[in-house]
């Protein structure tokens, strides 16, 4: 990919993940708090620069190095996770410092960011025209400016050290993030793909079944060693809100790297694996959410917790994108008519 195309792409690239949601009582917006310079504690050894990503590019490949690029916002708990859990552990560390120059993005803040084609934004006008909707987000640059992997949201240790080695070992033109993440992480998993009554059966006309029902599809892309799908299936399935909201949706599940074929929304016949690659799927498990047409509309493609599953489904059931193309904007709605109905919003 040229440096010229890679404004496109990363721009082209919808990341979904995690987000912090304030409390109603006092708390400010994003469009008016007043950021912190980085959005939460980060380790000594990032780097401060004056966020002209064509010099942190060249000075990261001098030493032999890349560019991470962390995109952060105050109070977030996954970002607190990332850095407290995954940052701690020395071989995490080491192995960063050793391969990559690390800087910090405020997603609400007003310095200048100078992107490769040379054109400057404030830190939010840039996160937005990445799309960088929730935090944490990363981005991995090579040496020619091209973003190799952008990791969104949070991923525990295990698997965030893999996506390091994935960048660092230059292994972008070898094979796929989601192949490499299948051969190199080991964990306690079922070993089978979850079942549930509600999900489309075998085999699979995504399209036939979409203009069948009129509903939104969402298509959820799991693989059998995958410790993060069953507590899907066992936590997020489980709770009484996404219970009631499945049956507004055609729920279909694939393997990610099946050999099946398949009818997708659009009318193609592919095998799971080759529609999987198509969407740029790597993690697992990964939620692509399609409206009536066909289109896809949303995707969420990192950890979940409950309240941020279920209310990813209400978000596409309820079509309250069309109304709020803000995930997170809607996720702030949410939890205050929660907490004013008096209940529980639980972030974690």
């Amino acid at each position: 990919m040229s440096i010229a195309s890679s404004w496109a792409w990363a721009a082209g690239v919808v990341g979904w993940t995690l987000v912090w949601i304030p409390s109603s009582a006092g708390a400010a917006s994003p469009q008016t708090f007043n950021p912190s310079p980085h959005a939460i504690e980060i380790p000594g050894w990032f780097k401060e620069t004056l966020l002209d990503l064509r010099e942190d590019i060249g000075e990261a490949a001098a030493q032999g190095k890349r560019l991470m690029v962390y995109f952060g916002q105050d109070g977030c708990p996954y970002c607190q996770r990332l850095m407290r859990v995954n940052f701690s552990q020395k071989d995490i560390i080491e192995t960063t410092r050793r391969h990559f120059n690390a800087i910090a993005i405020n997603m609400w803040g007003d310095r200048e960011v100078t992107w490769i084609d040379g054109r400057s934004r404030s830190e939010k006008a840039f996160a937005a025209a990445l799309k960088v909707q929730f935090t944490p987000t990363l981005l991995f640059f090579d040496e020619k400016g091209n973003v190799v992997l952008r990791v969104n949201g949070y991923y525990p240790p295990h698997k965030f050290r893999v996506a390091l080695d994935y960048v660092s070992g230059r292994n972008e033109d070898k094979l796929p993030f989601s192949e490499y993440l299948r051969r190199n992480v080991r964990e306690s998993a079922s070993g089978a793909l979850n079942d549930q009554p509600f999900l489309l059966k075998p085999p699979l006309d995504l399209d036939a079944s979409r203009r069948r029902s009129g509903k939104p599809l969402a298509v959820l892309f799991e693989q059998r060693e995958c410790a993060a799908c069953d507590e899907l299936h066992r936590e997020g399935f489980a709770h009484p809100e996404a219970r009631k909201l499945v049956s507004k949706l055609d729920i279909a599940r694939i393997d990610l790297f099946g050999t099946e074929r398949l009818v997708t929304p659009d009318g193609k016949t592919l095998t799971a694996q080759e529609w999987g690659r198509a969407l740029g799927v790597a993690y697992t498990p990964t939620i692509v959410f399609f409206d009536e047409t066909g289109r896809e509309v949303f995707r969420i493609d990192a950890y979940l917790r409950p309240f941020h599953f279920t209310s990813s489904l209400d978000y596409v059931a309820s079509k309250a994108y069309l109304a709020q193309p803000s995930f997170q904007r809607y996720l702030q709605v949410r939890a205050d008519r929660i907490r004013k109905a008096g209940g529980v919003v639980e972030l974690w």
